[in-house]
C-alpha cells in the first residue's frame, strides 16, 4: 500500500487583512475593492521558502526516523537559489544525511503534485522507502495589485511511504499545458499576469474539469465518490463556477482558504490536503487537483491510521497561531518592499566564509551539536573538550541533534539598538531538553509577552542576505509555544 505516512502545512503568523491593504493602496487600484476581504499569510522577515519547507516537515519528521528518508524533493516557484542546490540545504537543515538523494522542483504552481508523483514512483520502483516532499512559497507582489490581495505564503510536507499510510494513493491523472497565465523571468522579483478573466476561464475553469473529468473516466469513478474534492482557484467565482461545472455539491468543496492565508502558491493544493486530512474519516475517498501549466489529479483513500495523524500538529494549530500586521507600513518593512534607513549597523556586511560554512555545516545548517560519551553532557556548538569541568574529557564526543528538541527561557533581552526589521532584536539563553544551553535569536514573539520558564521550540531561519554577494545565511532561531 503505498500512500501518505505523515503529512504537515505551514502558515506563518503573519496575517495582513486585504481592508488595511485597500486602505492604503485603493486611491491607485480602486478596482481592489470587491478583494478586501478577509486577511492573506505574510512570510516573516526572515522566512523563504527554505526555512518554511523545513518547518512543515520536522512536524512530519516526528512519526518518522530521519535514517529511514531516502530521499527529499523540494518543490517551490520562489527558490532563494537559481544555481545552488536548494533541496540540498533543506535536507542538510534536516540533518537526513549525505546520502539523500534530493531534488528541486520549480518553474510551475503544479510543482508539488510533481514532486509527489515523482516521489511515488521512486517508491513503487523499489528504489526507495520513505520520500520526504515538501512545497513551499514566498510570493512576491507588486504594490497595489489584485495578486497583493490574492496571494499569500506557506509550505506543506508530507512522507510517502509503504508503511503505516494514513492515506493510500489509488491513482492519478495529468495533463500539460502551455498556459501563459502568471510569467516570471530570471532575474525579475515579481510576475506578470495576462487579463484576470482570462486566467479564471480560460486557465482555472477549463483545465482543471479537464483534469478531473479525464482522472473520472481512466478509473470509472463518479464525482460523488469523493467525500472532499480539492483544487486551487483564487478567484472567489472562479472556484465555485468549477465546481458547477463538475457537479460538485457544496459539502464536497474543500475550503480553499482564500479568506484565511490566501494562495500560497506550489504549497497550496498540499495544504488544503493536510487541513481535509486533519478532518477525515477510514475509508473516504479524497480528490486531490493542482494546477500551473496544466495539472495533476491524485486520488486517495484514508485508512484506519488517520487517528495518528489526528494526534499531530495540524493546521489548524497555524491558523490559529496568528498576529495581526496592523499597518500596511509594517508588512511593507516585513516583507522587504521599500527602503528603509537600516543605519550603520543594519548596512553592515560581512562576508560569508563559504569553506568555513562546508567545515561547520552540521552545526550552522542542522543545529547539530556533541554529547560527551564519558559524562554525557550535550555542548553546541561541538567541542573537541567536553565543557564539564567534572569531565574535561578528550576526543569522546558523538553527534547530538537540537533541532528536534524543545528548549526553555534561561534569560533574554530586547535590544532596540541592535538592527532588526521587527525591532526590538530579541535574544538570550535557551536550557535544552536532555541537557545544554543555547545562545540563539528569538522569533515569531513579542517582548512583552515572553518571561523566564517560557518553553521554545527550533526553527529554522533566514539569519541574514548578503545583497551583493547574493548569499542568503541560514541558523536556528527559538519561537515560544
Amino acid at each position: 500500500m503505498l500512500g501518505i505516512r505523515a503529512i504537515s502545512g505551514y502558515i506563518p503568523r503573519f496575517r495582513l487583512k486585504r481592508k488595511t491593504i485597500f486602505e492604503s493602496m485603493g486611491w491607485f487600484s480602486p478596482a481592489t475593492a470587491a478583494l478586501a476581504r478577509g486577511e492573506k499569510s505574510v512570510a516573516n522577515y526572515d522566512e523563504d521558502s527554505i526555512t518554511m519547507a523545513v518547518t512543515a516537515s520536522m512536524n512530519c519528521l516526528k512519526k518518522v526516523d530521519r535514517e529511514e528518508i531516502g530521499a527529499a524533493y523540494l518543490a517551490s516557484t520562489t527558490f532563494p537559489y537559481v544555481q545552488r542546490h536548494n533541496a540540498a540545504i533543506f535536507a542538510s537543515a534536516l540533518d537526513l544525511g549525505d546520502n539523500v538523494r534530493a531534488a528541486d522542483f520549480g518553474g510551475t504552481l503544479k510543482s508539488g503534485t510533481v514532486a509527489l508523483l515523482a516521489g511515488a514512483d521512486a517508491i513503487s520502483g523499489g528504489g526507495e522507502k520513505n520520500v520526504l516532499i515538501a512545497a513551499a512559497d514566498c510570493r512576491a507582489c507588486k504594490l497595489g495589485s489584485s495578486e497583493e490581495h490574492l496571494f499569500g505564503d506557506g509550505a506543506a510536507a508530507l512522507i510517502l511511504s509503504k508503511e503505516d499510510v494514513v492515506a493510500e494513493i489509488k491513482g492519478s491523472f495529468s495533463i500539460t499545458k502551455d498556459f501563459p497565465d502568471y510569467i516570471r523571468a530570471e532575474g525579475k522579483p515579481f510576475s506578470r499576469a495576462w487579463e484576470e478573466r482570462w486566467i479564471s476561464k480560460e486557465g482555472y475553469g477549463k483545465i482543471i474539469p479537464q483534469i478531473v473529468n479525464g482522472l473520472l473516466e481512466k478509473y470509472s469513478l463518479k464525482i460523488g465518490d469523493f467525500s472532499k474534492v480539492i483544487y486551487p482557484c483564487h478567484f472567489r467565482r472562479g472556484h465555485m463556477a468549477i465546481a458547477r461545472v463538475l457537479g460538485i455539491d457544496k459539502a464536497q468543496l474543500q475550503d480553499n482558504l482564500d479568506e484565511a492565508t490566501g494562495d500560497t502558491g506550489t504549497a497550496h493544493p498540499l495544504i488544503m490536503l493536510a487541513n481535509a486530512l486533519e478532518n477525515a474519516e477510514q475509508g473516504e475517498l479524497l480528490l486531490l487537483v493542482s494546477y500551473g501549466s496544466g495539472g495533476d489529479a491524485i486520488f486517495l483513500e484514508v485508512t484506519d491510521r488517520i487517528g495518528v495523524l489526528k494526534r499531530s500538529r495540524g493546521l489548524s494549530y497555524y491558523l490559529e497561531r496568528k498576529r495581526e500586521l496592523g499597518s500596511y507600513e509594517k508588512y511593507m518593512s516585513v516583507r522587504k518592499l521599500g527602503p528603509l534607513d537600516l543605519g550603520f549597523r543594519g548596512e553592515a556586511e560581512p562576508a560569508t566564509a563559504l569553506s568555513m560554512l562546508w567545515r561547520k555545516r552540521k552545526a550552522v545548517l542542522g543545529l547539530v551539536g556533541s554529547r560527551c560519551k564519558a559524562c554525557g553532557v550535550p555542548q553546541f556548538p561541538p567541542q573537541r573538550v567536553c565543557v564539564n569541568p567534572e569531565c574535561g574529557k578528550t576526543d569522546q564526543m558523538e553527534e547530538h541533534r537540537f533541532s528536534d528538541r524543545r528548549g526553555t527561557i534561561f534569560t533574554y533581552t530586547g535590544d532596540m539598538l541592535a538592527f532588526s526589521y521587527d525591532p526590538p532584536q530579541i535574544y538570550g539563553l535557551i536550557d535544552m531538553e536532555g541537557g545544554g544551553r543555547l545562545f540563539l535569536d528569538f522569533t515569531d514573539c513579542d517582548l512583552e509577552g515572553l518571561k523566564v520558564g517560557d518553553q521554545v521550540e527550533m526553527n529554522f531561519r533566514r539569519k541574514y542576505v548578503d545583497e551583493r554577494r547574493g548569499i542568503h545565511g541560514y541558523f536556528w532561531k527559538a519561537v515560544p509555544l
